[in-house]
């Protein structure tokens, strides 16, 4: 066994010595080999356990031409990285599975050290098996680019063409708010929006065929372009809306949780009551903004699901497994939160 800094390094030659065998054989029973005998090969893998072996990486890539390594691409306009609760649970969940199955993880950036580089020419630096892009503008030549490249990606919450994705059904998480305000007796209700992406098209989709579908009239000037994360946004736009006293909305739709708890911010210093005489509904079921009070009323998305999918489709594409059509995109349904923010009118 060699010290290397003080940490005890098992070799292949080692686990040799420890079970009386050769070189060859550790390596032929380490490497799972059918022309090893069952017993040996038992006994040979017990002890690399016991003694602590771990194959070397370098080696392990020569050998296998992978390196067992995922790049993570989390580059947001917000900035939130892994402050954001939605992505950093998917991304906490993805990273069980992944880790498990022999892989490691590494942030994909435009930087190497002091020079800036493409993603792409990132995930070569790094050598990268495969990308999780998990909260990026895909909009951007760079992403797209990635997209394109012969690497295996699975994007979260954007659908592409041939790509292969695991996505928030957002359709059916804003359809369930907006009914759920219905059935409480709401007929004014305001939205604002995020940034614009695909997620944002679609949610805004989502509520104005919700209202038209249950014959209420879609006021223009009660759906209102916010952003992501930003609570100064959603607070100010709180504010305009219930300026409209004449036509005042009985409950607002947030993007996420974060511009929710801004909102009824915006309402109590209105001397309204949130849950009372204005209601609120967010999104994304943050746990530790629920513990505020009023609870709030939230669509709460599945991220450990959507964490597992993503592993299981990028193990699939690492394998290069045959995937069907169908299975290149997983929508995983969120579920609504009842709170305290919805009044029954």
């Amino acid at each position: 066994m060699n010290l290397n800094e003080g940490v005890t390094v098992v070799s292949i030659k080692d686990i040799a010595e420890a079970c009386g065998v050769s070189t060859a054989t550790v390596s032929k029973a380490l490497n799972d080999r059918d022309d090893v005998n069952p017993a040996t090969k038992e006994r040979v893998q017990e002890t690399a356990k016991l003694l602590g072996y771990l194959p070397n990486a370098m080696a392990r890539a020569l050998k296998t031409k992978k390196s067992y390594n995922i790049g993570v691409l989390m580059v947001d306009k917000a900035q939130s990285g892994l402050k954001h609760h939605y992505f950093s649970s998917i991304l906490d969940s993805f990273k069980v599975v992944m880790e498990r199955n022999g892989y490691d993880l590494t942030f994909i950036s435009s930087q190497i050290g002091s020079q800036t580089c493409s993603y792409y020419e990132h995930c070569q630096y790094r050598n990268v098996d495969g990308v999780l892009a998990a909260c990026v503008d895909f909009r951007t030549p760079e992403v797209q680019a990635l997209l394109q490249s012969e690497l295996p990606v699975v994007s979260i919450d954007y659908v592409s063409e041939n790509g292969c994705a695991v996505a928030s059904d957002n359709a059916d998480g804003i359809r369930s708010a907006v009914k759920y305000a219905l059935m409480k007796g709401h007929r004014e209700i305001a939205y604002i929006y995020g940034d614009d992406s695909q997620v944002t098209e679609i949610r805004c989709e989502a509520f104005r065929n919700t209202l038209w579908e249950h014959h209420c009239e879609v006021r223009n000037q009660f759906i209102r372009q916010g952003k992501y994360l930003a609570p100064e946004i959603a607070y100010r736009l709180t504010q305009v809306l219930l300026a409209e006293d004449a036509h005042r909305p009985s409950c607002i739709v947030y993007p996420d949780d974060i511009c929710a708890i801004a909102g009824i911010a915006a309402i109590s210093d209105n001397h309204l009551e949130a849950g009372k005489d204005v209601s609120v509904i967010g999104y994304d079921g943050n746990p530790t903004l629920r513990l505020l009070r009023p609870n709030l009323t939230t669509i709460q998305q599945d991220t450990d699901t959507m964490g597992v999918k993503s592993a299981e489709l990028m193990l699939k594409l690492l394998r290069k497994e045959q995937i069907a059509a169908s299975e290149k995109v997983l929508y995983c349904k969120g579920q609504l939160l009842e709170g305290e923010t919805v009044a029954q009118l």
